[in-house]
């Protein structure tokens, strides 16, 4: 059964922070919110939960799973951003897009997508997001909570459900469970790919008026 944290989400406790860090640090999975839907996350350096996130996705490791950066610096680390996207980036993050990147050596196996060697980052425009990359200083995987057991058809059957569903769904799953008193969202991000020369929209989720004019949409 999952640890119930309760932390505010403009002013997150230091303390229940540290808890939850703690827990992250020894291969804890969570289920936690962020400035587009609740998500389930882990250490990215935790081979073993990034396993247990797949499983609990229905994931296989072909899928390319998304990770929170603390900052666009912090990004270089773990993507080659050519100047072009440098630029874009700036203009809009910290925020609620998920920028596709050639991965560098330090982005696991795990992580990436096999075939293209890119993956997806987000820099969260939320506190209690900030508050746990700055206390693990490590990037956190991050990929949407929807329920995909087959007991679970009839909540996915719904567009969208309470965070009382949601918490029941996933509490045996998790380890961690972060309930920041709000009411849950429902808007997906906004997917930019800027693996090549001209951006590619491959997703319109929230801010997605904000993508550069020029950027191609996919599809």
């Amino acid at each position: 059964m999952a640890t119930i944290y309760t932390i505010h989400p403009d002013t997150p406790q230091t303390r229940e922070i540290e808890h939850v860090r703690g827990a992250l640090r020894e291969g804890a999975v969570m289920l936690y919110p962020t400035d587009t839907v609740y998500a389930i996350g882990c250490d990215m350096n935790s081979k073993a939960a990034i396993e247990r996130v797949r499983r609990i996705k229905q994931l296989s490791n072909d899928k390319p799973l998304t990770f929170l950066c603390s900052s666009l610096s912090n990004i270089a680390h773990y993507a080659a951003v050519t100047d072009s996207a440098y630029r874009i980036m700036r203009r809009l993050i910290p925020g609620p897009f998920t920028f596709l990147l050639p991965a560098t050596k330090l982005v696991p196996k795990l992580v990436m997508n096999p075939k293209r060697k890119t993956t997806g980052i987000r820099v969260p425009d939320h506190a209690i997001c900030q508050a746990l990359l700055g206390a693990l200083e490590n990037p956190i995987i991050s990929t949407s909570a929807n329920p995909t057991d087959d007991v679970e058809m009839e909540i996915r059957k719904s567009d969208r459900v309470s965070k009382a569903e949601l918490f029941d769904c996933f509490e045996k799953l998790v380890d961690v469970i972060i309930d920041d008193g709000l009411d849950l969202t429902y808007h997906v991000s906004t997917i930019l790919d800027l693996t090549t020369d001209e951006p590619v929209l491959v997703r319109r989720g929230l801010g997605w008026e904000s993508v550069p004019s020029w950027a191609v949409e996919a599809g």
